[in-house]
Order: structure tokens, then C-alpha cells, then sequence
């Protein structure tokens, strides 16, 4: 079967770079057709730095590197370097890219993909803000019955915020972007906190990494000794959660996931839950469902894929 095509869109970020890291370690499954910049964990230019470092340090350099949106549709731009660091991917040394960002907006290069390849044949994987997807969505109408499938990183129920009480960062950042990928009626799996949570990188999986002895698993490990800082002091955990890899994990190995076909609303209005994902879990109203929102994940089996598939790189 010939390997799955898609578009990664994110914000690196640490656990960014580690979902690209698996996607472009797992050729024979995917096929990364470019990576779309977006402002969101830092702001846009340092993404797209971010992305051209991830992909020399896998030796990809044949990917294509779009920079993207640097701003939410209608808000200011909100960051997270205190959970990233100010470069986004602060803890390992890795050297400035070399690689050209390709010509081009990322949002142009979403609708013109969309358009040439197959209907039904592309995958759109955003690991940030949404604000690409839902901007290529509403220039292109023509192109959202054309996506096979959305899978997300974004979101929480049961975990609640980590940026307000209610909300998640991702979501947050852009509420007004999730609301329109949300009702887009595209093919949609969500992966909120709820799940991420429950793949932490503890000690033994850390070590694992670094025990690849390649530049790759050193850099992961030391990304991750960074990234679990803030995540340990907050949450009194046992280490960091890798919130984005499970997107790529998802599409390599499903059965490692569990959740529920609900209907999940975006809150863009409310001064006290803005950008809540507000999901229909115990489905109690008559409201659709329009997503797949998982809820558990066999984290052994994740950090077991994860690690064979980075020894490749």
C-alpha cells in the first residue's frame, strides 16, 4: 500500500519537533508532502527556523518548509516561550538551519496541494494554532471536501486548560480558526490533553532516547529535559507529556488509541472559557458528532513506536 500523504502544519516547539521527527522516520507509512509554518508556541519566524532545524537534523532537507500565518484571524498572537523557551526548541545545541524556506505562504501551498493531488488522497495534520488550515478553508471553499481527514492536536475535557482554567493552548490561540475547522464537516480526530496526558516521558523513556546514541535521539532527549521542566513543576508528574507526536503515532498505529465520535464546539465568545473545546463526552445534547475525540492511549505501545522509529534517523 503506498504511503499515506500529508500535510504537517505546526508551531515547533519541542513535542512539534518530535511529531515531525516520527513522521519523517516512517517513510514507508507517510509521505510528508511539506510542513506549513504557523505562528503559535513562538512567533512565526522562529517556527519556520524551527522546522528547517528539525528536518537537517533528520537529513530531510527535501521537504519543503512554508511559512505560514503570523497572527490569529482576529486576535493578537499569544505565546508559550515560557514553556518552550525563547527559542521554541531551546535545550539541545542544534545549529542554524541552512535549508531555504520554500517559496511561497503555507496557506497557498495547503490549496494548491489540495487541489492537485487526488480528492480524498491528503491528510492535514495540525500539532498548532489553526489558524493556516481554517485561512486556506475560508479563501478555498472548494477544497474542504477534498481533505481525507483532520487529526489534530488540540483541545481538552477532562484535563480542563493548561493556558486558562478552560482552555488549551492551541485552541486558545486561535479560537475563531477551531470553530471554523470544527464545523467544516471534514473527517475529524482530536487529540486533547485528555490523551496527551497520559504519555509522559519519564526517566526510563528518556533514556531510551539517548541511548540511540544518535544525533537525533540525543537531541529528543535533551528537548524533552528541557520541555519536562515547566510540565513536572506544574502538574507534579512523573515527567512531560508529548502532546503532537500523537497525531503521527495515530497514524501509524490507531489501535494504540481509544476514544469517542461526540460533538466538540469551540467557545469564541465567553471572557471566562474563550477557546474551550466544549465536548458532548456523555453525548447529552442532540448536537451532532463531528469528531473523533480520543480519551486513552497504550502509552508503553506509544513510546515503544516512538523509539524504534527514531532509531532510523
Amino acid at each position: 500500500m503506498s504511503p499515506r500523504k500529508i500535510i504537517i502544519d505546526t508551531d515547533p516547539g519541542q513535542d512539534d519537533a518530535v511529531a515531525i521527527l516520527l513522521a519523517l522516520a516512517s517513510p514507508d507509512e507517510l509521505e510528508v508532502l511539506g510542513i506549513t509554518a504557523v505562528a503559535g508556541n513562538v512567533p512565526l519566524p522562529l517556527t519556520a527556523r524551527n522546522a528547517r532545524i528539525v528536518c537537517e537534523l533528520a537529513g530531510r532537507t527535501d521537504v519543503p518548509i512554508y511559512a505560514g500565518c503570523d497572527a490569529p484571524l482576529s486576535r493578537p498572537l499569544v505565546t508559550a516561550e515560557h514553556v518552550h523557551g525563547k527559542t521554541g526548541l531551546d535545550g539541545p545545541v542544534l545549529p542554524d538551519p541552512t535549508m531555504p524556506l520554500a517559496e511561497g505562504h503555507a496557506v497557498d501551498f495547503i490549496i494548491n496541494t489540495l487541489r492537485r493531488e487526488p480528492a480524498g488522497s491528503v491528510t492535514l495534520c495540525p500539532l498548532g494554532p489553526l489558524t493556516n488550515i481554517a485561512t486556506a478553508f475560508q479563501r478555498a471553499p472548494d477544497i474542504v471536501e477534498r481533505v481525507q481527514q483532520i487529526v489534530l492536536m488540540g483541545g481538552a475535557y477532562f484535563e480542563v486548560g493548561n493556558i486558562t482554567p478552560a482552555a488549551e493552548f492551541n485552541i486558545y490561540v486561535d479560537p475563531e480558526a477551531a470553530e471554523i475547522v470544527m464545523k467544516s464537516g471534514v473527517d475529524t480526530v482530536i487529540m486533547p490533553l485528555d490523551v496527551t496526558h497520559k504519555v509522559l516521558v519519564t526517566k526510563p523513556r528518556n533514556d531510551a532516547f539517548r541511548a540511540l546514541g544518535t544525533p537525533v535521539g540525543k537531541a529528543v532527549a535533551e528537548m524533552t529535559d528541557f520541555f519536562e521542566r515547566f510540565d513536572r513543576e506544574k502538574y507534579g508528574s512523573d515527567g512531560a507529556p508529548l502532546h503532537d507526536p500523537c497525531v503521527t503515532a495515530y497514524l501509524l498505529q490507531p489501535e494504540l488509541f481509544e476514544g469517542r465520535h461526540i460533538n466538540v464546539e469551540i467557545e469564541t465568545a465567553s471572557e471566562l472559557t474563550l477557546g474551550m473545546t466544549v465536548a458532548d463526552w456523555w453525548r447529552v445534547t442532540d448536537r451532532p458528532a463531528n469528531a473523533l475525540f480520543i480519551g486513552s492511549v497504550d502509552a508503553d505501545g506509544f513510546f515503544d513506536l516512538l523509539t524504534e522509529r527514531l532509531a532510523r534517523l
